[in-house]
């Protein structure tokens, strides 16, 4: 079985609400070291060993997890994963 862990992350320059709230209220609570915050996903996914995962997993973010327009995405896959 493979493991393969999915990072998406919006691109440089779109903005990111959710990033931005996140560091407001860090900056609330005291820690003003914070100076920007970016919020992404994280992903695993398990697949059979027989599959070609990397083009399977770059199939699968271009065509549903990741929106190529705004969004960057990363992976691993990590071989010879028990159940």
């Amino acid at each position: 079985m493979k493991k393969v862990k999915i990072y998406i992350t919006l691109k440089s320059g779109v903005l990111d609400p959710q990033g931005k709230a996140v560091q407001t209220s860090l900056n609330t609570l005291g820690y003003a070291e914070v100076q920007e915050a970016r919020v992404g996903k994280y992903m695993e996914l398990k697949l059979d060993d027989h599959t070609d995962a990397e083009k399977q997993v770059e199939e699968m973010c271009a065509k549903l997890l990741a929106n190529p327009v705004i969004e960057d995405y990363q992976y691993t896959i990590e071989e010879g994963v028990t159940q």
